[in-house]
């Protein structure tokens, strides 16, 4: 945002409207006057409004500008939460005590805040048998029910039975 605004003596405008360092409006005023008071005050003149007419400028120190900016970011990036998705694989062969250990790890994940993609891979004749596929789905939501809930019902994703799950709502 701060690299695309023009300041000083690239402004090229005839006029604009100033704004002095403390908010007040001066109005209208040609672009030499409005560079030559700034520099009188040893601050910069900063296009703002580069849209308006005429565009409007700001008379204000650049480096504490673009500082309070990058603050500003800093802390909104602070407040983001970041939605990690963490993959478990199962076959629909899978063996019971097998699917009871990557049940408990999806519960971890979950109980962490992160959502769960949950992919039962076919290979060759066993995408034949898709309902022993959805058999394995739902003993895991099953298994995994006090700590997440099924975003969408499983789909199928090319060869693989798909379905995201995410941690449950207090």
């Amino acid at each position: 945002m701060i690299k695309e605004q023009q300041i000083n003596e690239q402004i090229r405008d005839k006029e604009v409207r100033l704004i002095d360092e403390n908010g007040l409006q001066l109005g209208v005023v040609p672009t030499k006057d409005a560079q030559l008071m700034a520099s009188q005050k040893n601050l910069d003149l900063v296009k703002i409004s580069p849209n308006a007419v005429p565009p409007v400028c700001k008379i204000m120190d650049l480096g504490k500008f673009k500082y309070e900016a990058a603050k500003k970011e800093k802390e909104s990036k602070k407040k983001q939460k970041v939605v990690v998705v963490k993959e478990i694989r199962l076959r629909p062969v899978i063996e019971m005590n097998d699917l009871k250990t990557k049940a408990k790890m999806t519960c971890r994940f979950l109980e962490d805040g992160d959502k769960v993609k949950v992919a039962v891979r076919f290979r060759g004749r066993e995408l034949g048998h898709k309902e022993i596929g959805y058999q394995v789905i739902n003993k895991f939501i099953e298994l995994v029910g006090e700590s997440g809930v099924p975003d969408k019902d499983p789909k199928f994703e090319g060869n693989s039975l798909v379905l995201m799950m995410e941690p449950k709502k207090i």
